[in-house]
């Protein structure tokens, strides 16, 4: 069974999320996954590598990539990417923006980077927000909707009261819980299952 993929005029990640699900969705076939970018392109390959998949790329134009990727039989154990201990991870936010520099591109990657923890699984056990990282799950945050889908999903949503208190924002929480810094040290003390984002 033959299928396609149209991520032309798609920003990253959704090119990769897109030919993710409908490869998670075939057992077999050529999946063909249209790009207009080289990032893009070089993305997606990345990902049929991951998976143990083979791939060719054909170059229709200057602005145009066709990434036909085979799926046969291939073991679940294969896409190295997922530890087994993913679903005991526990991701924590300390600020509302992603890496140091630019706090324009900082927000940028912050919302990429929680749509695509939206959008793979398995999910994060766990996801914490400290310091400047609560307001991103207060009113007027850009990535409240992916938080309360993964809400619904299970994942355990935390942010910091005495940050809350400190910024005047706790009557402005929107998902999750508010909890103290023991609960969060106690989800934090494993860093083999953590990655801290700030």
């Amino acid at each position: 069974m033959n299928r396609e993929v149209d991520a032309r005029g798609q920003a990253c990640p959704k090119p990769v999320i897109m030919t993710k699900k409908e490869l998670d969705n075939m057992k077999e076939g050529i999946l063909t996954t249209i790009v207009d970018n080289e990032v893009a392109k070089e993305n997606v390959s990345k990902l049929a590598s991951s998976m143990g998949l083979s791939f060719v790329v054909d170059k229709t134009r200057e602005d145009e990539f066709y990434i036909h990727i085979t799926k046969g039989d291939v073991k679940e154990d294969t896409n190295v990417c997922i530890p087994d201990t993913f679903k005991d991870m526990t991701i924590a936010f300390s600020s509302d923006t992603m890496g140091k520099g630019s706090d324009e591109l900082g927000k940028i990657l912050i919302k990429s980077f929680i749509y695509t923890v939206s959008e793979s699984t398995p999910y994060p056990s766990t996801m914490i927000f400290y310091n400047s990282g609560v307001k991103l799950t207060c009113e007027g945050s850009e990535v409240l909707e992916d938080l309360i889908e993964l809400e619904k999903e299970g994942v355990e949503i935390i942010s910091c009261g005495t940050c809350l208190d400190f910024l005047n924002m706790k009557d402005k929480l929107k998902v999750g819980s508010i909890s103290n810094m023991y609960t969060i040290y106690e989800k934090l003390k494993n860093p083999a299952t953590n990655i801290i984002i700030g």
